[in-house]
C-alpha cells in the first residue's frame, strides 16, 4: 500500500537470543513410536507460553546410488495420508543405535542391497514446528544385491529410478516426501560434482 512503511530487513545476527527455556511440562501421550509433550516455556522476551510437540527417536535415510547413476526407490502406502508414496529407503533409529548402523540395516532389510562405501550427507529436520525428529541422510555406493526377505508388516515395491526422472517426479508432484526430495537434489549435485558429502565412513 502506498505510504505504508515497510519493516526493515537486516543481515542475520547469530548472537541474537531467541531461546525458549522450559519451566515445566508433562507427557500428554506415550505411544509405540511417538510420544507427545506439553511444556510451559519462557520466551526470550520474558513472556510465558505453551509448546506441544512430538518426541521422535530419529531416523536414517539412504541415497543408494547404483553404478549407472540411478537410485533405489521404494513405493509404500502411508496410512495417515491414505496413499502410496515414492521414497528413499529409510527407517527409525533404535535406542542407542548409531545412525549409520540404522541406514545399513534398513537398506538391507528393505531392498536387499548392501554398500561398500558410506558417506554422511546431511541432517534433515522435517517438521521443526511441532516435532524434534531428525533424519540423518547417507550416500551409499558400491552396491551389491544380497536378496531380501519380504516383511508382511511393511509391504513395498523396490525399483531403480534415474535421478533425472526423480527430479521430474518432484516437479510434477508425483514425489512429495520431503526427505526424498532433498535426497534427490543432493544426488543430482553429487553426480554433477558440485556438492561432496563428508569423508567416507
Amino acid at each position: 500500500m502506498p505510504g505504508k512503511r515497510q519493516p526493515e530487513v537486516t543481515s542475520p545476527d547469530p548472537s541474537a537470543d531467541f531461546a525458549e527455556r522450559r519451566i515445566d511440562g508433562e507427557w500428554v501421550y506415550r505411544g509405540v513410536l511417538l510420544h507427545v509433550r506439553r511444556d510451559r516455556v519462557r520466551l526470550s522476551t520474558g513472556v510465558e507460553s505453551v509448546r506441544e510437540y512430538i518426541d521422535h527417536p530419529g531416523a536414517a535415510a539412504v541415497i543408494a546410488l547404483l553404478d549407472d547413476g540411478a537410485v533405489l526407490m521404494e513405493r509404500q502406502h502411508r496410512y495417515p495420508l491414505g496413499r502410496d508414496f515414492y521414497e528413499l529407503p529409510a527407517g527409525k533409529i533404535d535406542p542407542g543405535e548409531d545412525a549409520l548402523v540404522t541406514a545399513q540395516r534398513e537398506l538391507l532389510e528393505e531392498t536387499g542391497w548392501v554398500a561398500s562405501t558410506w558417506r554422511h550427507v546431511t541432517t534433515i529436520h522435517p517438521v521443526v514446528a511441532y516435532c524434534n525428529e531428525r533424519i540423518e541422510l547417507f550416500l551409499a555406493t558400491g552396491l551389491s544385491h544380497q536378496g531380501v526377505a519380504p516383511d508382511i508388516h511393511e509391504p513395498m515395491e523396490v525399483s531403480r529410478l534415474s535421478v533425472a526422472t526423480g527430479l521430474e517426479w518432484v516437479r510434477d508432484g508425483r514425489i512429495t516426501d520431503a526427505k526424498t526430495m532433498i535426497g534427490l537434489f543432493w544426488a543430482d549435485r553429487i553426480l554433477r560434482g558440485d556438492w561432496l558429502p563428508d569423508a567416507g565412513r
